[in-house]
């Protein structure tokens, strides 16, 4: 049996138990829309599980385990005691009002991730932004929300941010093209202390800050936002997220997961390097 890693979320541990439960039933041969008929379910729900989209139940697990053929008392034991992992309530979830479930799920992914890599046109990635600047950014998006409202997505916001000085927190690559630093989001004030923090954080030793500078020919011109997250352990597969204005495309195939890792890995060679983007980072602050 293939262990789960202690310390990883909730969602990849979801993502472990279903990848688990997918390669018993692939070796059992036995079809999808069996495995759903057996837990009083459908296929499509035997594949939400096995890409960890779902909680788990006890009994269905239990059942599938039966159907498959785990006979082995401490190999069930282990699966089972993972369901009551796999739905551990989030923190997020205290924020259901404002955050939508397509975009709970990419948080899950998130905390989970042992890389992220993003490409960021617009705007600051939300892990780097301040307050007043995330605050500019969502009003853009939610101009008739009421104060409250808003205010309750900038926690969100930044309690995200924990990630960054977190003992056990990803190693992140944040590609941002020029023209974000150049808009002037919420006024140069926030802009400054935008700048600011950005060069602060450049000095974080697991995250790799790089600007794509205006002008560039190729790849930065043709492509939109884009992340790619990596997980820990050889039951996770990478995958990409693409966030649209009212949802998000989540991409795990490995053919197109690999077509976004190459263009990543261009947008990094084309992109200023740490020491050039602090230089850049620094003279728009003094620009202002």
């Amino acid at each position: 049996m293939t262990g789960v890693q202690a310390g990883t979320g909730a969602t990849a541990r979801r993502m472990q138990l279903g990848s688990q439960l997918r390669r018993l039933r692939e070796a059992r041969g036995v079809s999808r829309e069996d495995a759903g008929y057996s837990i009083r379910g459908s296929e499509s729900k035997i594949s939400r599980m096995e890409l960890g989209r779902v909680g788990f139940k006890q009994r269905d697990v239990a059942d599938l385990l039966t159907l498959y053929g785990v006979d082995d008392e401490a190999e069930r034991a282990a699966l089972l005691d993972l369901v009551g992992e796999t739905n551990t309530p989030a923190w997020w979830h205290g924020y259901s009002d404002v955050v939508p479930p397509w975009f709970q799920t990419y948080l899950g992914l998130e905390e989970s991730a042992r890389t992220i890599s993003s490409y960021e046109a617009q705007f600051i990635h939300g892990l780097l932004q301040t307050e007043d600047y995330a605050r500019a950014v969502i009003l853009l998006g939610n101009s008739a929300a009421p104060p409250e409202e808003i205010e309750r997505r900038v926690a969100v916001r930044l309690r995200r941010q924990h990630l960054l000085l977190g003992a056990d927190g990803p190693e992140i690559l944040a590609i941002v093209d020029e023209a974000a630093l150049r808009r002037l989001c919420g006024g140069p004030e926030v802009m400054r202390h935008q700048l600011r923090r950005l060069i602060e954080l450049s000095a974080l030793p697991r995250l790799t800050l790089q600007v794509m500078p205006l002008g560039t020919d190729g790849l930065a011109a043709q492509s939109g936002a884009f992340s790619v997250l990596g997980f820990p352990g050889p039951d996770l597969h990478d995958l990409v997220y693409l966030e649209q204005f009212t949802t998000a495309l989540y991409l795990d195939k490995p053919a197109e997961v690999a077509e976004y890792t190459t263009a990543m890995e261009r947008l990094r060679e084309e992109s200023l390097p740490p020491d050039r983007t602090l230089t850049l980072l620094e003279s728009a602050l003094q620009e202002l």
